[in-house]
């Protein structure tokens, strides 16, 4: 069970350490959505995160030419920002 709590002039959700830890949310951004009645808490998702080193991995395993740092630096927010 998770309650509300005052926080100055606002109001925080205090969850049990177990749920963070079954949920894996401990030391993660959080993204909140409004669903139904209710509200969806889940770590926040960033376009890419990540794929630069899953990529440079790879590559070293299969032993290819080094990767091209321009597509890799692009500083996109989203994928709908890409045309196909």
């Amino acid at each position: 069970m998770a309650n509300l709590v005052k926080i100055g002039n606002s109001q925080g959700v205090r969850i049990p350490k177990a749920l963070i830890q079954q949920a894996s949310l401990e030391g993660k951004e959080l993204s909140f959505e409004i669903v139904g009645d209710g509200l969806l808490i889940s770590p926040s998702k960033h376009a890419r995160s990540g794929w630069k080193e899953k990529i440079e991995a790879l590559l070293a395993l299969k032993g290819n030419e080094p990767l091209d740092q321009d597509w890799l630096e692009v500083p996109l927010d989203t994928d709908e920002e890409l045309e196909w």
